[in-house]
């Protein structure tokens, strides 16, 4: 979760590109776009939303484990939190 109003407004400015993504994706779709052209749509999409994960997992791991200055907060149970983010990352990567 981005925490900084700084942050948020760039996550926010992200999902607002990758619902733009889609919603092309969509009108793309209805007007029998080329398969093709699809598939470049949909890879686009993809990278951006890969991208956004990247991005607010990374922010996670730094303030889980105490590596950003501004919001340590180290975790109680570290091995706990890796065993949680690794299933996290394995259920997004499928």
């Amino acid at each position: 979760m981005p925490h900084s109003p700084a942050e948020r407004k760039r996550v926010v400015t992200r999902l607002r590109r990758i619902k733009g993504q889609a919603e092309a994706l969509e009108r793309a779709v209805e007007a029998g776009t080329d398969c093709a052209d699809l598939l470049q749509q949909l890879a686009a999409l993809r990278g951006a939303a890969h991208g956004l994960m990247a991005d607010v997992l990374e922010g996670h791991l730094r303030e889980t484990f105490g590596l950003n200055a501004e919001r340590a907060l180290p975790a109680a149970d570290p091995q706990a939190e890796v065993d949680r983010l690794v299933l996290l990352v394995r259920s997004f990567t499928r």
